[in-house]
């Protein structure tokens, strides 16, 4: 019976050696030798060898960039705490200063891209409070550690090339380039394949500078809305109210103004909508039971800016705080 036990015993050390080599995960590769392949496999054919020797250098990985990526917290604020958060009285104040001190360059830039000033104001101060925080990260280092985790790392992957293009093109050296731990990055917080598609050099110096020229923050705002079919004759939409939800159909449906008359839907003040053939959608927010916001395309094209309905709705409603008698500007 001992060559019995001895053959059972040689099974055994062959089926757990087999199953261990098998079934264990492969040791992944630290962060300097990730940076080293993928600059031989990625950067070699693209990028000169003094940005790719930069970027081995000082491209660092960021532990805390991973931890914000794993939590980010469950939005759990209502749209009007939301929009108290944001759309404060000292920032209504603040827009109004900016968009009179900065009045004849977004007028200039108006003309370009059929963009109203109030909403690129609007936009610059939800996103960035007028440029005083834009983001403190290294975007290259922040960019190469997502795509070393690999939780997303295609989407990273290709905003870190572009990220490195805009780096190559001079407008920005990388030691410079900062923003959000996702990589937005200044005044208006693009992401670099936005920054790639949208961001434009206003003022001629060869530069495309969002972080610090205001003048191309601007233009780069507007010509992104220009691009996602922004319509300069139309607002973004409307507060209003209505006496019970429940006898609200078709919510989601798109609708004239006059339409939305006839279901029962009421300005603000309650008064009636206008008889208008402007399509609308109704938004109600959630704990809203008698008021909602009837929105337009240009809604839509906000959306496109950042997909969430809060954003959307606070930067349409800071916008509101912006409707001048532009003569009484001009004077001044």
């Amino acid at each position: 019976m001992v060559w019995y036990k001895l053959l059972i015993s040689f099974i055994l050390t062959v089926f757990l050696t087999l199953n261990s080599a098998y079934s264990s995960k492969p040791v992944k590769k630290n962060f300097n030798q990730f940076i080293l392949e993928f600059s031989e496999n990625k950067l070699s054919k693209k990028f000169d060898k003094t940005l790719i020797k930069s970027f081995v250098k000082n491209t660092k990985f960021i532990k805390r960039v991973i931890e914000l990526d794993r939590s980010q917290p469950e939005f759990k604020l209502t749209l009007a705490e939301y929009l108290n958060k944001v759309v404060t009285k000292n920032r209504i104040k603040k827009a109004k200063r900016k968009y009179k001190e900065n009045y004849k360059t977004l007028k200039d830039i108006e003309k370009h891209f059929n963009v109203q000033p109030r909403f690129i104001v609007a936009l610059w101060g939800i996103e960035t409070d007028f440029g005083r925080v834009t983001g403190f990260f290294p975007v290259v280092s922040s960019l190469a550690t997502l795509v070393y985790d690999g939780r997303r790392g295609s989407y990273f992957e290709k905003e870190l090339m572009h990220a490195l293009n805009i780096i190559k093109g001079g407008h920005i050296k990388m030691e410079n380039m900062k923003g959000s731990w996702a990589g937005a990055m200044g005044q208006c917080q693009f992401m670099p394949s936005s920054f790639i598609k949208y961001a434009k050099d206003w003022n001629k110096d060869g530069k495309i500078d969002i972080w610090q020229t205001k003048m191309d923050v601007f233009a780069s705002a507007s010509n992104y809305l220009k691009k996602v079919k922004w319509n300069n004759k139309r607002t973004w939409g409307r507060k209003v109210y209505f006496k019970n939800i429940q006898t609200i159909k078709n919510k989601k449906e798109w609708h004239s103004l006059k339409n939305w008359k006839n279901i029962g839907i009421l300005n603000l003040d309650k008064t009636e909508l206008p008889d208008s053939t402007l399509k609308a959608r109704l938004i109600i927010p959630k704990n809203y039971t008698n008021y909602g916001y009837l929105v337009y395309s240009n809604f839509e094209s906000l959306l496109k800016w950042n997909r969430s309905n809060y954003f959307a709705i606070a930067v349409g409603t800071l916008s509101d705080h912006l409707i001048f008698d532009e003569n009484k500007i001009i004077k001044k």
